[in-house]
């Protein structure tokens, strides 16, 4: 059983109304593995440039994990303008940021096909989720909470795993996610048109996320964020990387997962 960890608030100052989950990583492990290997492609080629020749092995990855960081819950493609950014920096000559963005995605798509292909032939949709998250969308909607997704993630790609893991149904506040126009979307958009469209105050929204970018903006708007340190590759425990970003963007709590669904919903929801 884990605890709670506090980094601000212990719970929301009022009664919540509304909660916007990330899907990858905070809800579904489908695309686990796509951090290792955007920090590889990332090397290959800061190791080409005429400065990075010159770095270390440890120096050129933190260089990379540096910039994935503060991408992390963006579209895709922003990863690759950054990665644009810095071969130049380091001396190099560049592809353009889609070319990259293929490249990464021939890898993240084979790893995505075999695990489409275990939910089709009967896997346990649970097998491929943070544990605890049927128990706590449950929950959220027997408190009449309206719930989001709002993921960083291509829109199409987002529908279809959701459907895949049998979660549409949950998200009646709708499905949001990355858009092949880069400035038509973000989550800073999604959480001003939740606000507005509902008449929402900041301080009524929960937000679930295991990057950054989900985080921040929650917080921008006094809501109260729960940083979603999970591992998604043992599925337990904390991983440790992601914590250290997630107070950095100003979570109030980190948790690992959702089993410890009782004290979760004493402090998110019984607070009077």
């Amino acid at each position: 059983m884990f605890s709670i960890e506090i980094i601000h608030c212990e719970r929301p100052v009022v009664q919540p109304k509304a909660v916007m989950f990330d899907f990858d990583g905070t809800i579904s492990v489908i695309r686990a593995g796509w951090h290792p290997v955007l920090i590889e492609l990332f090397l290959k080629y800061f190791r080409e440039t005429p400065k990075g020749k010159l770095l270390s092995e440890i120096e050129l990855e933190q260089i990379a994990k540096n910039n994935i960081e503060i991408n992390i819950g963006k579209q895709p493609i922003y990863q690759f303008y950054s990665l644009v950014q810095v071969i130049r920096e380091l001396g190099g000559i560049s592809l353009e940021a889609e070319d990259y963005l293929k490249e990464y995605y021939q890898f993240l798509f084979g790893i995505v096909r075999q695990r489409h292909e275990q939910l089709q032939n009967g896997l346990d949709p649970q097998e491929l989720m943070v544990p605890g998250t049927l128990v706590l969308l449950e929950m959220f909607r027997c408190y009449g909470l309206k719930l989001y997704l709002v993921s960083g993630t291509e829109e199409e790609f987002v529908r279809q795993d959701v459907k895949l893991l049998g979660l549409a149904d949950y998200f009646d506040g709708g499905i949001y996610g990355g858009q092949k126009d880069p400035a038509t979307f973000s989550k800073a958009m999604i959480v001003a048109k939740i606000l507005k469209e509902n008449n929402f105050t900041g301080t009524e929204l929960i937000g679930f996320g295991d990057g950054h970018t989900e985080t921040y903006e929650v917080k921008k708007v006094g809501g109260f964020a729960v940083g979603v340190a999970s591992n998604e590759t043992v599925r337990q425990g904390i991983d440790l990387w992601k914590r250290e970003q997630l107070i950095r963007a100003g979570a109030d709590w980190i948790i690992p997962d959702y089993t410890d669904i009782v004290q979760i919903e004493s402090k998110l929801l019984k607070n009077k």
